[in-house]
């Protein structure tokens, strides 16, 4: 599966839950004393908690959360190799 698929899974509306998480990564990467390893799992928290607040409680809205997370530090990740490989 590729990742324009997920894309395609993900509800339009909750785009901006996508573009927050990415922000919120970003943030939380340059704080100190809060490990790497911990970004992925407060991202994907705060997706699940801004799509359930956005289109209510249910499976659905679990489902979205993750993908919108998952998206995101996805996204994140790919703009970082991508610099990382036009360095080398």
């Amino acid at each position: 599966m590729d990742w324009n698929t997920v894309w395609s899974l993900i509800d339009p509306k909750l785009i901006i839950v996508v573009a927050v998480c990415w922000v919120l990564g970003i943030g939380i990467k340059k704080t100190p004393k809060v490990p790497d390893w911990s970004i992925v799992y407060i991202v994907t928290g705060v997706a699940v908690l801004l799509t359930v607040w956005m289109i209510g409680w249910g499976p659905q809205a679990i489902i979205q959360g993750v993908l919108t997370g998952a998206f995101a530090v996805y996204g994140n990740q790919l703009v970082k190799q991508a610099r990382k490989g036009g360095d080398q």
